[in-house]
């Protein structure tokens, strides 16, 4: 269910009225009462009785091509429906939100294991809560707790001395190390990994990397030797957070790595050891967070970015698409490109380069007509 939403959904088959009952600034046009049994999209209707999703005109020449007429939908508010194209339908002026709704309505619950499976191995000093389900395979650790109507698909795997609070979803290959710590309502998909050791080493004397940084960028020393700096601290993941599959989180090195609450983290996102992330903040697939970051509540960090370590990041900050974050970002600030800018100042300069090529034969030009110039000064013309 949103979050947004507190009050309880109805469930299949449902009316257009009590759909738009429960969707923020809905209306009804046509039949309310009108009932759907699922949700479909305009090209793969396959029933009567399903509901289909417009969110842009062009969509209502599909329903028009389709071999079941189509009796109910949710519609853009900004979308006109010609007169008898549908039976009923719900209008709304945030078509996104309200989808979120219809898709808690007609939600296809994961078919979970009632009970332990016999496959799962337990640890004796374990708490699991009778009411969680434990599918195939799954370990529990050494003195981890597993709180109430929570869910572990086959192939999980929790290490000691985690706690995991009540209603959580662990989905497949899902890997949570030793003495992490994950809020209620956490959402984790498949083969995500939180709690690895995070990447972290140091040279006995300063290396490669020590003296480019103080030698202005000059290398003047090997790396002879790599230690490891071990990470005895842990993950924490506050209540209604979400994981996207293979993306992974390390511990830190001392304390906790920390995700605050309602936070969503898409696939294939890497966020390094000691990282603190802030409240419902949204970081998109392939970003990568090094060590030591203080991200503010509400950022938006989309696909691709990478952020360089123990930076600062602005509350309701956003960085855009494969962006590289070398300085801190104060609050409210948009940055793009690389190094990332200001959004005007790296538009602008993306405007400049698109000019280059102008200037360059402008230049070209003037040159040639300087030399032409010159060459008559030392030449002059008899008349």
């Amino acid at each position: 269910m949103p979050e947004a939403l507190s009050q309880p959904l109805p469930k299949p088959p449902v009316s257009l009225a009590a759909i738009a009952a429960c969707t923020p600034d809905a209306q009804v046009h046509g039949n309310g009462d009108l009932l759907v049994t699922d949700l479909a999209h305009p090209r793969m209707i396959a029933a009567d009785t399903e509901m289909v999703v417009i969110l842009e005109a062009a969509a209502l020449e599909l329903l028009k091509q389709s071999r079941v007429k189509v009796k109910a939908a949710l519609v853009a508010k900004d979308v006109a429906v010609p007169d008898g194209l549908l039976e009923g339908y719900v209008s709304v002026a945030r078509p996104r939100l309200a989808l979120a709704t219809l898709l808690s309505i007609f939600e296809k619950p994961i078919h979970a294991y009632q009970g332990i499976h016999p496959s799962a191995v337990i640890e004796a000093s374990a708490q699991v809560h009778p009411t969680v389900s434990v599918g195939a395979f799954v370990y529990v650790g050494e003195n981890a707790k597993i709180g109430a109507h929570s869910v572990l698909m086959p192939h999980v795997t929790i290490g000691a001395d985690a706690v995991v609070a009540e209603g959580v979803v662990f989905h497949p290959g899902v890997r949570i190390g030793e003495r992490v710590m994950v809020g209620n309502r956490v959402v984790i998909h498949h083969n995500a990994s939180i709690g690895a050791d995070g990447f972290s080493y140091v040279t006995p004397e300063p290396g490669s990397v020590e003296s480019a940084k103080s030698g202005g960028g000059k290398i003047s020393a090997q790396n002879t030797q790599i230690l490891k700096i071990n990470s005895i601290g842990t993950v924490i993941l506050e209540d209604d957070v979400e994981v996207g599959a293979c993306a992974t989180i390390d511990r830190s090195n001392l304390g906790a790595t920390l995700i605050r609450k309602g936070t969503k983290i898409d696939n294939l996102v890497m966020i390094g050891h000691n990282n603190v992330v802030g409240e419902n903040c949204l970081i998109v697939s392939q970003v990568g967070i090094s060590g030591s970051c203080e991200i503010g509540d509400r950022v938006v960090i989309a696909g691709q970015a990478g952020l360089a370590d123990h930076l600062k990041v602005g509350n309701d900050a956003i960085v855009m698409a494969k962006s590289g974050v070398m300085r801190d970002i104060e609050p409210k600030e948009v940055v793009v490109g690389i190094p990332a800018l200001p959004r005007r100042e790296t538009l602008q300069n993306v405007l400049y380069m698109g000019k280059l090529r102008e200037l360059f034969q402008e230049v070209k030009a003037l040159k040639k007509r300087v030399n032409e110039l010159e060459a008559e000064q030392k030449n002059p013309v008899e008349v």
